[in-house]
């Protein structure tokens, strides 16, 4: 029979260390997918997860249970992840993309007189700096939305913020990514496509 999340949250916040090993494994990949979005650095990465789940079993027992597991772990991630790299005087946060990533913020479609499609290293390249000039809010909100494919509800759980918010900070961001991107490549802008909600609905 599978091990419930619930009992081993509840283990683990009484002080039973092997379920909190459980979870830690349960949710393990998950956490180190997210934060390679902020950091390529490997060593940079594992004090990170490291520090996250730190700060999940010494606040275990503040968990309410209002909102799924994962959005309380990934708003500690989230904090965590700009906490860290701006003591270490970061100036900017790093996004990584992966081949599979490619499909939220490209175009394959050729306009009348346009040069080929981009190269999936190009858009990774071209991607990244343009991440990179965004403010912290707006690409960490293109992050859990575009990278991440969470929910409307979970990113307002994950920002603590509501719903509304989500919103319009996203509209924002991709506001942001175009007019940078505009700014920064124009040649490229009739191939890539700004980073948009996958499937059209909010859910």
């Amino acid at each position: 029979m599978p091990i419930d999340e619930n009992d081993l949250i509840a283990a683990a916040a009484g002080g039973d260390q092997g379920a909190f090993r459980s979870l830690v494994e349960l949710h393990q990949a998950r956490v180190h997918r997210l934060l390679s979005r902020f950091t390529r650095d490997p060593g940079e990465l594992e004090d990170l997860a490291q520090e996250v789940f730190v700060k999940v079993y010494r606040k275990l027992d503040t968990f309410q249970r209002d909102s799924a597991f994962y959005t309380w772990l990934y708003r500690i991630a989230v904090n965590t992840a700009t906490d860290y790299l701006g003591r270490q005087h970061r100036r900017r946060l790093h996004l990584v993309e992966s081949d599979a990533d490619l499909d939220a913020v490209r175009s394959h479609e050729k306009s009348e007189g346009a040069a080929g499609p981009l190269l999936d290293e190009e858009v990774r390249r071209v991607t990244r700096e343009v991440l990179e000039t965004l403010p912290e809010k707006y690409r960490t909100i293109l992050i859990l939305r575009e990278y991440e494919d969470l929910s409307y509800t979970d990113m307002a759980a994950v920002l603590q913020c509501s719903i509304g918010t989500v919103e319009s900070r996203l509209f924002r961001a991709r506001q942001r990514f175009k007019e940078a991107l505009e700014r920064l490549h124009p040649e490229l802008v009739p191939q890539y496509s700004v980073p948009r909600v996958r499937g059209g609905s909010p859910r």
